[in-house]
């Protein structure tokens, strides 16, 4: 190769093999500092938007556990007051039976009959709690114990409305202690006419007082108004059971979507480590060679 002074052909590869190192470089130690593959969209486009899309479902999913579990918290709320309505209403028919004791005086019966009715009341008042704003229990007036009430939909799906969904039934825990006859044979509709209730306001519709014209009912009142908090428990803790399978199925997918991101976006700390030290030396080098390139022209010096 010929010796020229206005051109020096060595050191400008020299050059270009440096510059191109040292981008190599920058790149490992952008991704080593940042822990990511892809720092900008030009180290991978593609996988950089399979990545947003994994993220954002991921977020979603996210919002889908929260949802899940304020509706096991709703589950869990219902079931105390439902627990708490059964240990009413076995109050009520031990106070039922021992105002039966002929023993008993008028006086006596008239205490039981105190705490009788602010047994009603009591039941009456846990007809109408709410969790966050949203009954527990449907109370509306006109339906009966086992007739569709509303329920509250829980969304499972990252898909929304038209994903998979949960029902938890409000239950009808009012209609459950009404019904069309002291014998308990048949519900009624809550407020029509001719039915009583054990949960009641005013503690004065159902009465365990001789005197009073509300108190020509038997035990098997009690018996079938726990039978129906029972059934209503189970359906509650059916909801629940379901809603515990449906949290850890999400759960899991979110497990499974960020491993899947991972593989994308994070990077292999090994391997990138090697790039670094691999262009780190290749970068020393060029500099020294690129320096020595620079002196070449100067030989012709010595022609002269």
């Amino acid at each position: 190769m010929a010796l020229s002074i206005l051109s020096n052909t060595a050191a400008t590869k020299a050059a270009f093999a440096m510059n191109s190192n040292n981008v190599q470089l920058n790149k490992s130690l952008n991704r080593l500092s940042s822990g990511k593959q892809i720092v900008t969209p030009a180290d991978d486009a593609g996988g950089l938007a399979v990545s947003m899309k994994l993220g954002s479902s991921i977020a979603r999913n996210k919002s889908i556990v929260a949802n899940i579990q304020n509706a096991m918290s709703f589950g869990e709320v219902q079931d105390g007051a439902l627990s708490s309505a059964a240990k009413i209403v076995d109050r009520m028919a031990e106070l039922t039976a021992l105002s039966l004791d002929v023993m008993k005086s008028t006086t006596d019966v008239a205490n039981y009959s105190t705490e009788f009715k602010a047994l009603q009341n009591q039941l009456f008042d846990l007809t109408t709690e709410k969790f966050n704003g949203v009954s527990l229990f449907n109370s509306t007036s006109g339906k009966t114990f086992g007739t569709d009430v509303d329920n509250v939909e829980v969304i499972t799906s990252d898909q929304g409305g038209a994903g998979a969904k949960v029902s938890m039934s409000k239950g009808l825990l009012l209609g459950a202690m009404t019904f069309s006859s002291f014998t308990a044979t048949s519900a009624g509709a809550v407020g029509a006419a001719g039915v009583k209730s054990l949960a009641n306001a005013s503690g004065s519709e159902i009465s365990i007082a001789s005197s009073s014209a509300n108190n020509a009912f038997t035990l098997s009142f009690f018996a079938k108004a726990t039978e129906n908090i029972a059934t209503l428990r189970a359906t509650s803790a059916a909801g629940l059971a379901r809603l515990q399978l449906a949290e850890d199925h999400v759960r899991l997918t979110v497990a499974n979507l960020e491993a899947a991101n991972s593989r994308i976006m994070d990077v292999d700390v090994a391997a990138e480590s090697t790039r670094f030290a691999k262009y780190n030396i290749l970068s020393q080098v060029s500099a020294a060679m690129l320096v020595q390139a620079n002196q070449t022209p100067a030989t012709a010096l010595m022609l002269l």
